[in-house]
């Protein structure tokens, strides 16, 4: 049986102090102590081999293995596992061989200093990541606990929330939480003036003004919400389209044509931690894309120059596929020898030609076939009439 040999240990801002005497008789006896100078600091009593993170830090693998057989010790801030280094060294090295210590995190100190239940409420980190990915979720009444990356964050944020509608919303950030620095900052989105310590956690209280944009995670944004030269899958075909896509957490959609990104950013927004690969050829339909992922909360969405099927090549295999442009058999056969199995394909056409090739495809693959057509109700002189959009024939199977 493996032995662990890898101690991951949360420590808070009160040190050794705040660890249970099993895990402080681990750090005591560690040869090599592996951390931030925070760290480092608040255990600078132990003797030990000091080690600073590595730049970058997937370099800390290859360190790891190197130390194997001696008493190695990683110092982590609160739980380890939560949005923290444990995680992503638990996927590169086999978690027998290491022993997680948690602390009370800083979501857990956070809830308890507001009195928020965790239960309630979003927990989200933009440290070392976009800040704009938090926008997705401001939404009327919800609670935050954000994980910042600066003293910078928190103004960046009461902007995000002032510029939406949301500038009453109640905005605290806490710093050195648990120890004898510990500081409290109030006050609302759009009086935010604080200048704060730069290692922090924010509280948001979502307060919507009467003319607040609502932005719900579940698709079909208004078409309005996105900035496009007119080409785009319009919001009531996009609702449909991604019931079928059928985000998931930590699931990879293939946008082909992503056009302004539409399907793409509402697949992100639709479930935590989804990744989005659009496939665009037009530089000014990608610029589009990128403006429209700032503006709506998915800074990550990944754009590709390219044509299909070969920019399909060297992609990370795909948990569902979209084509919105450039179908052809050829596109089809390429995407669906890339789709895991249980992936979704949603094919859209609007063209005779574009619709005659759907319907050879699922006379050969079947899957579901059906036509969309929507009318908007717009003004007729004095009046109002039905306008028709331009009907869609969408197509989708799932890989079995």
């Amino acid at each position: 049986m493996t032995q662990p040999w890898l101690h991951i240990i949360g420590i808070g801002e009160d040190g050794l102090d705040g660890l249970t005497p099993a895990t402080r008789a681990v750090v005591e006896a560690a040869e090599i102590i592996i951390g931030g100078d925070r760290h480092h600091s608040l255990s600078d009593s132990i003797t030990a081999e000091r080690v600073a993170w590595p730049s970058p830090f997937d370099a800390l693998i290859d360190r790891l293995t190197d130390y194997k057989g001696k008493r190695v010790v990683i110092l982590a801030t609160g739980d380890p596992l939560w949005f923290s280094v444990g995680a992503r060294i638990g996927r590169s090295i086999d978690p027998s061989e290491i022993t997680y210590h948690p602390q009370l995190s800083a979501f857990q100190l956070a809830s308890a200093r507001m009195g928020w239940s965790m239960a309630d409420l979003e927990t989200l980190t933009v440290h070392g990541r976009p800040v704009e990915q938090m926008i997705a979720f401001i939404q009327p009444d919800a609670r935050l606990l954000i994980l910042t990356t600066g003293d910078e964050t928190p103004g960046q944020i009461a902007r995000f929330l002032t510029e939406r509608g949301f500038g009453k919303s109640n905005m605290t950030v806490l710093a050195n939480m648990g120890g004898d620095k510990e500081q409290r900052f109030d006050g609302t989105a759009e009086d935010w003036n604080h200048e704060v310590p730069a290692f922090n956690t924010l509280a948001v209280d979502c307060i919507a003004a009467p003319d607040a944009a609502l932005l719900p995670r579940v698709p079909g944004l208004p078409d309005e919400m996105f900035q496009s030269d007119g080409t785009m899958t319009k919001q009531e075909v996009r609702a449909a389209t991604l019931a079928k896509l059928m985000p998931m957490r930590g699931a990879l959609l293939w946008d082909i044509g992503t056009g302004c990104g539409s399907v793409a950013i509402e697949w992100m927004r639709g479930a935590r931690y989804t990744r989005a690969i659009g496939i665009e050829p037009r530089p000014d339909r990608r610029a589009l894309a990128a403006a429209n992922a700032l503006a709506l909360g998915t800074p990550q969405l990944k754009l590709i120059d390219g044509t299909v099927p070969a920019a399909l090549g060297d992609l990370p295999a795909p948990d569902a596929i979209f084509i919105g442009g450039g179908l052809s058999e050829e596109v089809f056969d390429a995407a669906w020898a890339a789709l895991r199995p249980l992936g979704r394909l949603v094919a859209n056409a609007v063209t005779l030609e574009s619709e005659a090739t759907l319907v050879a495809l699922h006379k050969k693959h079947g899957g579901q076939l059906v036509k969309l057509a929507v009318s908007r109700a717009e003004p007729l002189g004095p009046r109002t009439g039905w306008k028709p959009l331009m009907a869609v024939t969408q197509w989708s199977l799932v890989k079995r």
